[in-house]
């Protein structure tokens, strides 16, 4: 037994020796090129192979960055999940990897994460595909049809309001149910039955499920069983975009304008493969990211009695306004949430759900004397940009009035910038003026257990989804007991 125990202990340390040996001859090769031109950013690049994985997820992944921010810089090298990374903290940065110098730092996604969505889903893609399929999501989210979701949006809503009425939920849980349906709406239109909605919910949240584990395709892991729904989904999409052509309607909805897509020659632009990849995709980043942003927004709020009394009061007026809520919202009255907005917008900066993006060089690149090697991944780090000092004032307040006064250019980027912009940022916060609308005018709540510690899934939310009891109010509310003084200062 102990001859097999220094046989495999020298076994490691040979494949260590070998590892550091490739690793030091790759970083001396490095710096050879580096006296003849550029330095890399200041940083540490960890332990052959595994870089400094293990630090990021052995802590929480913002204290990571922040340390590395406080020690190098604003730009600052490392090596995580088996990548050299650049990582920029500052708006200038940001804007020059994304919008300055965008064709120099392509969309990077694990091949196994491409292959779940889809790989012509838009958000992998840059060049004329991108753009082409950009307008097409963008022309389908613009003002006009925006108006028009609202009504279902607004059922949407009080459909999850209801279902949590008097129970204990995960708040993350049931937003990510509400976003789901919005998506669905907003794609389809109003026009799909429940059986396919059903069909779809399911294989949707076996491939969400996969998607964030290890690509293992071995038959029973969740990789394997997302890999099969995902095909199944595939299915269901194809059966709806071959029922919509039998009856020689593709519809005006987001699916329509996808199938009805032309090229410069007049031919369809989107294979139907093509068009699924697309649907998939926007299911995908409508969901999580929103929902994500609803659960910490029923915490701020909860957590801010004065703010919510004034939330409260802005939309107590909107219902009076409308019958005492008789009469369906309008997007005349989103537009009039102009508290509510600055919430939205605070609750999206302080919560950062998006911490950063990837991005990979495609070239050598350099930026404020420093190399960016081709092939490295780069890192614009959303999160710490929004709470930094320097930008906004005390950023670990919950403060909805710093939005009083538009932030500088580059410093609040919660939908990402330049043409990878998220493209459905109006519809995610239309979703959340509503969902805030019905919540405050008919709801109270209730946080059960704490509420301060957070988990990743992969977003931050607070622990266990931010477990609330929901009850519904049949009385109207009007804002009594809200210091009036107090309040103005809130909402002027």
């Amino acid at each position: 037994m102990a001859v097999f125990f220094i046989l495999a202990a020298c076994i490691l340390i040979s494949v260590a020796f070998v590892s550091y040996v490739y690793y030091a001859s790759r970083q001396r090769k490095g710096q050879g090129h580096e006296q003849a031109a550029l330095k890399l950013p200041p940083g540490s690049m960890g332990w052959p192979y595994l870089g400094e994985t293990l630090q990021l997820y052995s802590q929480d992944p913002n204290v990571f960055f922040a340390s590395k921010q406080k020690r190098y810089g604003e730009i600052f090298k490392t090596h995580i999940l088996g990548c050299p990374c650049v990582m920029l903290a500052s708006p200038e940065a940001a804007r020059f990897v994304l919008v300055t110098q965008a064709d120099l730092f392509k969309p990077t996604y694990p091949r196994s994460k491409e292959r779940m969505i889809g790989p012509s889903a838009l958000f992998f893609h840059q060049g004329d595909y991108h753009l082409r399929i950009r307008k097409l999501v963008q022309g389908a989210l613009g003002p006009e049809a925006l108006r028009a979701l609202v009504p279902h949006v607004e059922a949407a809503v009080k459909s999850t309001l209801a279902s949590w009425d008097g129970r204990v939920t995960s708040t993350f849980h049931a937003m990510k149910r509400l976003s789901f349906d919005v998506g669905i709406v907003t794609i389809f239109g109003g026009q799909l039955d429940e059986r396919r909605k059903a069909e779809l919910r399911k294989n949707y949240s076996i491939v969400e499920k996969g998607y964030n584990s290890f690509p293992n395709s071995l038959p029973g892991t969740l990789y394997y069983k997302a890999n099969q729904a995902r095909r199944r989904l595939q299915g269901v999409l194809s059966e709806i975009m071959q029922e919509r052509r039998a009856r020689g309607d593709p519809g005006t909805d987001l699916l329509g304008c996808l199938m009805q897509s032309r090229g410069d020659d007049g031919a369809p632009l989107l294979t139907d493969e093509q068009v699924a990849d697309n649907i998939i995709g926007v299911l995908f980043a409508a969901q999580d990211t929103t929902a994500s942003v609803l659960t910490w927004i029923v915490k701020y709020l909860h957590d801010q009695p004065k703010l919510l009394e004034a939330v409260r009061a802005e939309h107590a007026a909107i219902r009076e306004a409308n019958d005492g809520g008789r009469r369906p919202l309008t997007w005349v009255d989103t537009r009039s949430m102009v508290l509510t907005q600055r919430v939205i917008l605070e609750s999206l900066r302080m919560a950062s759900i998006i911490s950063f993006t990837f991005r990979e060089a495609v070239a050598d690149v350099e930026y404020k004397g420093f190399l960016i090697p081709k092939g490295w991944k780069v890192m614009p780090l959303f999160r710490n940009i929004h709470h930094n000092p320097d930008y906004f004032q005390d950023p670990q307040k919950f403060d909805p009035s710093r939005f009083k006064v538009a932030p500088r250019p580059n410093t609040f980027m919660p939908f990402g910038n330049g043409v990878h912009a998220c493209p459905g940022n109006e519809l995610a916060k239309l979703e959340m003026l509503i969902l805030i609308h019905h919540l405050v005018t008919s709801c109270r709540w209730e946080i059960v257990g704490s509420s301060d510690d957070v988990e990743y899934s992969p977003f931050p939310v607070p622990k266990h989804g931010l477990p609330v009891k929901l009850w519904r109010e049949n009385s109207s509310i009007d804002g009594k007991g809200c210091d009036s003084d107090n309040v103005e200062d809130i909402i002027v």
